[in-house]
């Protein structure tokens, strides 16, 4: 029993499971949201009667369920046992997004690293950490934040850094209308914003 007790013990020391998601992200209502759409499209003067408004309500409705639902994400990590002491940088992940002043999507990519400290993370979920909330009525400002401040509190790097690049329909489609203008965030946590070599490793590895 005792060997039992020690291998198990060995193995949930060799990695640990954070599930993260958003506990105060009440669910959707897509009835309610279907005819929220109706009743928005009789505002702005259509029929809702014709052939190719008949399902429109429905269609959009499971369209915002679809991008403002997202799946837990597990945050499995691993002991640096090779004492890896150089940032770890995944670049480009796209993703996609809705604005909450507009309700119209912003696109883009964000690049994401870390200084490992004691543990390591696998590099899928650094993916998914800026899947998980960008799949939410958002800001990039407030983005760029969540996912720093979720991977410095998870796995309790050296630092981290995030910077993403999106374009944003409210400024492509109206307003302005400047199609191709892209937007640019960076969050700097740990060693990453006080480390001037550290800081300016990482900004050169992701503008490259």
């Amino acid at each position: 029993m005792g060997t039992v007790n020690s291998g198990i013990a060995r193995l949930a020391a060799l990695h640990t499971d954070s599930v993260l998601e958003h506990a105060d992200t009440p669910g959707i209502d897509l009835p309610a949201a279907e005819q929220a759409v109706r009743d928005l499209l009789l505002a702005l003067g259509r029929d809702v009667r014709e052939p190719g408004l008949r399902e429109t309500p429905r269609r959009v409705a499971a369209a915002f369920g679809e991008l403002l639902t997202h799946e837990p994400v597990s945050l499995t990590t691993f002991p640096n046992d090779s004492a890896y002491d150089e940032l770890v940088v995944v670049r480009e992940i796209p993703f996609h997004s809705l604005c909450m002043h507009h309700l119209l999507p912003f696109h883009g990519v964000a690049h994401v690293a870390y200084l490992p400290g004691e543990r390591i993370i696998g590099l899928s979920k650094l993916a998914r950490v800026v899947e998980l909330f960008a799949r939410e009525l958002q800001l990039q400002e407030r983005l760029t934040m969540q996912v720093a401040t979720c991977l410095q509190e998870h796995l309790r790097p050296k630092g981290v850094g995030v910077v993403i690049e999106a374009e944003h329909m409210c400024m492509s489609l109206r307003g302005v209308q400047k199609a191709g203008t892209r937007t640019t965030t960076s969050a700097l946590l740990g060693l990453l914003r006080d480390d001037a070599r550290t800081r300016q490793e990482f900004l050169s590895l992701v503008t490259a």
